[in-house]
């Protein structure tokens, strides 16, 4: 047998009138009370969605989820799409005593610049070799983008995206 019993919490009474406006909140005299009873909730949200896939094999790459990069001693726009996106892949670089080289990936917007991640490979009295992996998500509104930079024909920003959700965070099924 369940039981009744009486909350007073202006935090639930406050919340109970946000989220439902259209009942008029607490009046005076009216409590909120609560009971021992449960009541079993099944939740078919992601069924009547149509998103049945596991989170994780949601993430998976496919053939036609992914856009393979290549970027050496230039700047190249990844993404300029709204939504959520996987950018992973790896930073190499061959340096020497002459050269200084650097990866980087950053946010634009046209007007300004922001940068995320910088890698770099430091000049080196031998000639050294660097290789660095980079796995990241990224968040882009309309009118911003994804960039890379490589610092010279020595540096190479190679990789994939993957738009993993819209701009609503609805997921991209691969």
């Amino acid at each position: 047998m369940a039981q009744e019993f009486t909350i007073k919490s202006e935090n639930i009474e406050s919340k109970i009138n946000q989220l439902l406006p259209s009942q008029g909140g607490f009046g005076a005299g009216v409590d909120f009370s609560a009971s021992t009873m449960v009541i079993p909730i099944v939740d078919l949200t992601e069924t009547a969605e149509g998103s049945v896939l596991r989170q994780d094999l949601q993430s998976s790459l496919s053939f036609t989820s992914v856009t393979a990069f290549e970027v050496q001693n230039t700047t190249s726009t990844l993404v300029n799409t709204t939504g959520y996106y996987k950018v992973f892949g790896a930073f190499s670089a061959l340096s020497s005593s002459t050269t200084l080289g650097t990866g980087t990936f950053s946010l634009t917007d046209g007007f300004s610049t922001k940068k995320l991640i910088n890698f770099y490979s430091p000049a080196s009295s031998t000639i050294t070799r660097s290789l660095e992996s980079f796995d990241f998500l990224v968040y882009l509104v309309a009118g911003v983008s994804l960039t890379a930079t490589s610092s010279s024909t020595s540096v190479r920003l190679s990789g994939s995206t993957r738009q993993i959700a819209d701009i609503n965070g609805n997921l991209v099924n691969p």
